[in-house]
């Protein structure tokens, strides 16, 4: 019984160190007064606010638009990195493997520097571009580790099979191969978009100067300043995310596990 309680105290404690803050920041959203500590009376002029500041909704803007593109670009490439690594011999895989393994395990910082010093080799003007190329670089190797495992638990007969059958190379691809492995390519694309999302050293450096802002570069301007719109656009983001959350437990997951109880 001493035991449950403490185990429950302790998670309780955990859990309120972790959501506090960001109930609190939600709450203060609403809050008519131009402070973090004293609510005054509920409110939605910090909403309306947010909507019409130009540099905040563009950096809104920038930080999506971006994140999209460059998820979208680094899952295709590292889809087809992690399939031809599945082919390779063991000692090149191997070798490849560990140089994608740098960029992940390196300290941002590291990362950020390296680029900053690349672009500035090649004369690219910092700006959309730069932030863009940053992001494919560092997201490609997390679909490449989350998408390999699964494709070297493939049967290798399988394409094997499909070309005995006449099909394409392209055909065994898109209709053997990638439908098997499409749940991995969704699990990177997602780590993909978060870490595009939420990126804010190698974004800084990448653009430093050039007067293109991510929501976390743009953040980083504000320094101490108190700006209650920003608690505003903190509450619509974990709103959003909290809705994914939501659909994907309580409609998406229940109707996969009925599609798979059916196939079997």
């Amino acid at each position: 019984m001493n035991k449950n309680i403490f185990r429950n105290v302790f998670l309780f404690i955990i859990y309120g160190l972790l959501y506090l803050p960001i109930i609190s920041m939600i709450i203060f959203s609403f809050n008519s007064n131009n402070s973090f500590t004293r609510f005054g009376s509920f409110s939605l002029k910090w909403y309306v606010a947010l909507f019409r500041h130009e540099k905040m909704m563009q950096a809104v803007l920038v930080t999506i638009v971006v994140a999209i593109i460059s998820t979208i670009i680094s899952t295709i490439i590292g889809t087809f990195a992690a399939i031809a690594l599945s082919k390779q011999k063991k000692v090149l895989r191997n070798l490849t493997l560990m140089a994608n393994n740098i960029p992940v395990i390196n300290p941002e910082i590291i990362t950020a520097i390296s680029l900053f010093v690349l672009f500035g080799i090649f004369q690219i003007p910092k700006g959309y571009l730069t932030m863009l190329l940053a992001h494919i670089a560092f997201s490609t190797p997390y679909v490449i580790i989350t998408v390999y495992p699964k494709v070297i638990s493939l049967d290798p007969n399988l394409s094997d099979a499909a070309s005995d059958l006449g099909a394409t190379p392209f055909q065994t691809l898109t209709k053997v191969i990638l439908p098997q492995i499409k749940v991995a390519i969704g699990a990177g694309a997602a780590i993909a978009f978060t870490m595009s999302f939420d990126d804010f050293v190698i974004s800084y450096f990448v653009t430093i100067g050039s007067g293109v802002s991510n929501i976390s570069t743009y953040l980083y301007t504000l320094k101490r300043a108190i700006d209650p719109k920003v608690n505003a656009l903190s509450a619509l983001i974990c709103l959003v995310i909290g809705l994914k959350i939501t659909y994907d437990y309580f409609i998406s997951g229940p109707k996969k596990i009925k599609k798979e109880r059916l196939k079997g």
